[in-house]
């Protein structure tokens, strides 16, 4: 159900009383929550967002955003009076944040957005609770709560959450305009609250606006993108972005979803190891079927940083991909050449596409796949027992040369199974350098 701009107090009712309540427990009962609320006062401080809606949900809360009547100025002065450590986080959109022992709050003044072009806002400050909770995104987090714990639902959030709809505050259409970011997020918040089948009205509103994703930053569609690729289910979610048109406009690259499936099920369920879990961009490795350009471009386009990029390079168009075909002795070369992470990393997304081609793998097979995955997790490491400094020490002159004598000397010891100490090492460089003068 969709509401209509003015007539959504008709189709729908705003309630401006308190309408469940929350215990005092928990992120409300941390000694810093209070205090907060007694320097801020009790009446003029509600938590928002998140933290109320997990609490509802009975999920996790770590961290805290509070809503106030009070203009920022006035915020920063009562804390400072307190002695409370005040930053001017985006004094220009009223937000502040406290720092209260360990615990930082971010506390907003309320606002109603005087302006919007789809990528920024201009707002104006007020003192009316519900103005605040219109500019919400979904109605699961526009709710709201007092230090006492009584929770304002103003657009039903609590309904929703209880049965998995995400919903947009309001009209769709009018809700993505002011914030083309909002189609990300509407299947971020899907993929960790909905349940099917996803709201008609926010399907058709991010259908209608996708191309409209291009004109946002790199930045800010490489943080809603990766945080899709950690929801519970991250494939059902590309596959729904896949046929509302979305991903095309953000990620041409992306391919069918049954490796990211298979990926995501070895590292949450299918495989329990130490140093084995979800990643995401390990998952957008697994989304992609391109090339090594292809994967360049989708870093560059999502601004990932250099770090980033260079390993979803070598986990989307890797050079050599380890297999339990291969021997023990080619594993562990391997493993020095690109590091345990990365081998890791390759071993789940081989797996995972031999899964999906094979639909069942033998169970010496699959035995197989995890006794090589273990190797890379409990892989320590074989150190090259040469520096450069060997071959200068030896007689060899400083430049190219060095590096080149040192690789064919390093190749020979992982060819003989990395067994050739120190002083073997030395003699089979000092014999190549000689045969080279």
């Amino acid at each position: 159900m969709d509401a209509v701009g003015d007539d959504y107090v008709e189709i729908r009712g705003i309630s401006r009383e308190p309408l469940g309540k929350l215990a005092i427990d928990g992120w409300l009962a941390w000694p810093e929550t209070r205090q907060l609320a007694d320097v801020l006062g009790r009446d003029q401080l509600r938590f928002v967002g998140g933290c109320v809606r997990d609490a509802i949900a009975h999920r996790p809360v770590t961290d805290v955003d509070a809503a106030t009547p009070l203009p920022p100025e006035d915020v920063m002065a009562r804390l400072d009076a307190a002695g409370v450590k005040v930053i001017a986080t985006g004094l220009k959109h009223g937000t502040v944040t406290a720092v209260i022992g360990k615990r930082k709050f971010e506390i907003t003044t309320l606002r109603r957005d005087a302006e919007t072009d789809g990528r920024h806002a201009r707002v104006e400050f007020t003192d009316d609770w519900i103005e605040d909770a219109k500019r919400r995104d979904f109605t699961i987090n526009a709710m709201s709560c007092t230090p006492d714990g009584d929770v304002y639902d103003p657009f039903e959030g609590m309904p929703d959450l209880a049965h998995g709809v995400v919903r947009f505050v309001g009209r769709a259409g009018d809700r993505v305009a002011e914030d083309y970011l909002r189609i990300l997020r509407f299947f971020r918040f899907w993929g960790g609250y909905g349940r099917p089948p996803a709201d008609r009205s926010a399907l058709t509103a991010c259908r209608t606006n996708a191309a409209k994703l291009k004109e946002l930053s790199g930045e800010r569609l490489r943080d809603e993108l990766l945080k899709i690729l950690t929801v519970p289910q991250p494939a059902e979610v590309v596959r729904l972005m896949q046929g509302y048109g979305v991903l095309d406009h953000i990620l041409p690259e992306a391919g069918e979803v049954t490796r990211l499936r298979l990926t995501h099920w070895l590292t949450t369920r299918g495989v329990l190891m130490d140093g084995v879990g979800p990643d995401p961009l390990r998952n957008l490795a697994a989304l992609l079927d391109t090339d090594a350009d292809g994967a360049s471009a989708v870093a560059q386009r999502l601004r990932l940083s250099n770090a980033q990029a260079d390993r979803l390079l070598s986990l989307a168009a890797p050079n050599v991909v380890p297999t339990p075909d291969q021997g023990a002795l080619d594993h562990e070369k391997l493993l020095r050449r690109i590091g345990p992470e990365t081998f890791r990393d390759l071993v789940i997304l081989g797996w995972a596409a031999e899964i999906g081609a094979a639909t069942r793998l033998p169970a010496a097979r699959s035995a197989a796949w995890r006794d090589l995955l273990a190797a890379a997790v409990g892989w320590r490491g074989r150190e090259f027992p040469l520096k450069g400094r060997d071959l200068v020490d030896l007689g060899l002159a400083p430049g190219p040369r060095v590096g080149e004598v040192l690789g064919r000397v390093e190749t020979w010891w992982e060819d003989g199974g990395f067994k050739a100490d120190r002083s073997t090492c030395l003699a089979k460089a000092k014999d190549l350098i000689g045969r080279e003068e």
